[in-house]
């Protein structure tokens, strides 16, 4: 039996479910276009690059003198500065990786315990950047996720294969100067069908520990046809090579899967394309009412399932096999 993820069926929401599916749909449409006010307004922030972590220093050769060990306040208040204050800078997903000697540039983030969390890496979605993760990085540092790193990839991004390759690179790299054997990735939108590109298909079930995608066509969406000008929504369309792909045998996956999907996305056509379904696959699809697609990765409630879906992961105690939870939001 695969392992399960146990998220509860239901987070506890102040603001009672709205009995009229207009009112409903109004509610979610208003915050739609509020959140994308913020998001055109944030937009610029997330232009700019965020720096890898640094490489772990290497160890001091015999007979030489070792750097002195910094106290116990100074390594708090670096500690402080890195993680709340300015984010280290990543390279670009469709950049070439950077020469050794460049790379060390990055300040070095504290090493987490053997038995603490993996680094999360975070993959926006078509046409986005980076700043659309604020808040849900927000929320997880202030829950002990301290090593939380956002990849951006180019807009020009013309196919889904070669931005999973690109990924996988980056993957190893933050392994290795995280000092981890794995990461967890949440992907927003087209972010969740590269990032499980590479996990299914690309090998990179080594590496990702937990997969959680948020409103990603994992069966394609036929939203906006005259879209179909851009090679890469032509992937994301129902039946293309891509999907197909996706579609084959995945015997033996490692990954861990949760698919967050709204019943007021409409994005997503038809809306049930965010759940996955597959038979070699873990997952757990969780159904998400009363948002839309831009409000999921912004939304703290679905923050909530998403802190809760990687620490299951960490606790790895029940099981589950395509199994739907509910998450009411409005």
């Amino acid at each position: 039996m695969p392992s399960t993820l146990p998220i509860p069926s239901t987070l506890p929401i102040p603001s009672p479910r709205l009995p009229a599916l207009s009112l409903t749909l109004l509610k979610a449409t208003a915050l739609e276009i509020a959140i994308l006010a913020g998001h055109l307004f944030l937009y610029p922030s997330g232009l700019t690059q965020e720096r890898l972590l640094a490489a772990p220093a290497p160890a001091p050769r015999p007979g030489t003198a070792s750097a002195p060990t910094p106290t116990s306040a100074s390594t708090s208040t670096s500690t402080s500065t890195t993680s709340q204050d300015a984010p280290p800078e990543e390279a670009p997903l469709n950049a070439p990786a950077a020469p050794a000697a460049a790379s060390l540039v990055a300040p070095r983030l504290p090493v987490e315990a053997p038995q603490a969390h993996p680094p999360v890496v975070l993959l926006h979605g078509f046409i986005d950047n980076r700043s659309v993760f604020v808040l849900l990085r927000r929320n997880l540092a202030q829950h002990g996720r301290q090593q939380v790193m956002s990849l951006n990839y180019s807009p020009l991004t013309c196919d889904i294969r070669t931005a999973a390759d690109l990924l996988g690179r980056h993957i190893e790299e933050i392994c290795e100067r995280a000092g981890s054997e794995q990461v967890d990735i949440v992907g927003h939108s087209l972010g969740g069908l590269i990032a499980r590109y590479y996990a299914q298909r690309l090998g990179g079930d080594r590496r990702v520990r937990t997969l959680v995608t948020l409103g990603t066509p994992h069966a394609g969406t036929r939203v906006v046809p005259l879209a179909n000008a851009h090679p890469i929504v032509r992937q994301m369309r129902p039946g293309s090579p891509v999907i197909e792909e996706l579609a084959l045998p995945a015997p033996g996956c490692r990954t861990q899967f949760v698919s967050f999907w709204s019943d007021l996305d409409r994005v997503m056509d038809p809306l049930e394309t965010a759940c996955l379904r597959h038979p070699d696959l873990t997952v757990q699809n969780v159904q998400v009412s009363g948002i839309g697609h831009l409000a999921l990765p912004v939304h703290p409630a679905v923050a909530t399932g998403i802190r809760q879906a990687l620490d299951a992961a960490t606790t790895d105690t029940a099981t589950l096999d395509n199994r739907t939870g509910g998450l009411t939001v409005a």
